[in-house]
Order: structure tokens, then sequence, then C-alpha cells
């Protein structure tokens, strides 16, 4: 199994910090918050990662470098426009070749590192061809929100108005996908903000009769994308290192 990041976004709502640097690069704790997300793949088991990247984002591999120092090997691509989450995967292809792989959000911080070795392994057992991770969220326009039956997914939809939402279970940054994804990308059409999105993706999958489970992270989910979720995710890693020490 491989590994990919999307880390092409713009980080609009962080300024003016990431008027000098990528959003991936600001600090949770120690370390970059893309890093946070290599390190789940190494307790994964997963050394050969994709980190894809929008033009002029040298910043991600001046820290990042070739992987060597994590244990992995990156590759970097680049999406030449920011179209949507759904054709930040979809750059990837060529180095994904075939293989299942995971998905982890750049700019997400995720706690304890073994959420990804969970999903991972749900999804291996479960013979899924997409399983996605989860969180009761409350406030659903934020989030693509999940509908189940089991531990299916039988619809999705992509941050919905709040009395429309099927559920409070909404995606959390973080998949395991087989390579078929990539051919409901190839048919999925712009849609929230003119833009391709991964729930979309998925939800074909949901039409086309795939099995697409879900599984409930057991921890921490922070999308670092404001400085109040950054602070917030400061806080939690910071207290939680003392309480280990």
């Amino acid at each position: 199994m491989k590994g990919l990041i999307p880390a092409a976004g713009s980080g609009t709502r962080l300024g003016p910090f990431t008027h000098a640097m990528p959003k991936e690069l600001l600090p949770v704790g120690d370390k970059a918050v893309i890093e946070h997300a290599v390190e789940s793949f190494v307790k994964a088991g997963i050394d050969d990662i994709t980190i894809v990247v929008s033009p002029k984002k040298h910043g991600l591999s001046d820290y990042l470098g070739s992987g060597k120092r994590f244990g992995v090997n990156i590759t970097y691509v680049v999406q030449d426009e920011r179209l949507g989450l759904a054709n930040a995967v979809a750059a990837g292809e060529h180095v994904i070749n075939g293989s299942p792989f995971a998905v982890v959000l750049g700019d997400n911080f995720f706690s304890p590192d073994t959420i990804l070795q969970d999903l991972k392994q749900y999804h291996e057992k479960n013979s899924a061809d997409a399983t996605i991770g989860v969180m009761e969220v409350s406030d659903v326009t934020r989030h693509g929100i999940i509908q189940t039956d089991g531990n299916n997914i039988v619809d999705l939809i992509e941050k919905p108005e709040a009395d429309k939402a099927p559920s409070k279970l909404g995606i959390a940054g973080m998949y395991v996908f087989e390579p078929g994804v990539f051919d409901a990308i190839g048919d999925t059409k712009p849609g929230h903000k003119n833009e391709y999105q991964l729930t979309d993706s998925i939800k074909i999958l949901v039409e086309q009769d795939k099995k697409v489970v879900y599984r409930k992270i057991d921890g921490i989910h922070i999308d670092v994308g404001t400085p109040e979720d950054l602070m917030k995710a400061n806080d939690y890693y910071l207290k939680n290192s003392k309480s280990k020490k």
C-alpha cells in the first residue's frame, strides 16, 4: 500500500502566516503539521508517499526532502490548478500506479498516530473498495457528511445545510482506497465551489455498489485551517506530550 498527502491548498484563512510559508508547515508542537501525517504513514507500515503540491510551494520539499530522515520515500507531484480534493488525488495517479493507497490531508492533525494504522487494517479486514475515517461533528456545514447502513456508507453530501444533513458523521480527512477510485474521480463533475470534490467521487463508488465502509476515528482530529484550530491542535499536543513525560 502507498500513501498520498494532498498539500496544495492556499491557506487563506491562516493569513498572514501562510504568506510566508505553506500552511502544512505551520507547527503543531515541535514539528510541522504535515510531519505528523508522515509519521502516521510510518506507523501504518507505509513507506512510499506521494505529496501533491501547488506550483511554487517549494517549502514542503525543503522541509521534508526525500523522506530519508523519516524512513520513507517521498515523491512530489504538482497540481497545476487548485480544482478540488478529487483533482489533487488524481494528480498522484501515475505514481500510485495501480496500488491500493491511503490518503491523509496534509493540513489535518490526528492523534494518536495509530489512527491510520487502524483504518488500514479495517479496510483490509473488510475487503473494501474504500474506507472513510469519520467523526461526529458539531458543524455539518464544514464537512462531507455520510448516511450509513450498518458499517456501509449509502450516501454522502458535501457541506450540506444544517437541516439537510443525513447524520452528524463528518469525513475526517483520512481515507483508504483501492485504485478503482481513480475511475470514479474521472467520472466526477464539478460540484461545491465548482471544484472536483472527493466526496462526490466516493458517492459514485456507492452508486456503483462498490463496498464503501466507514470507521469512526478513536482519537483527535483537527483541521488546522484557522488560527483558532491551530492553537487548539498545539494546546492538545503540548498537554498530551507533557502527560507522557
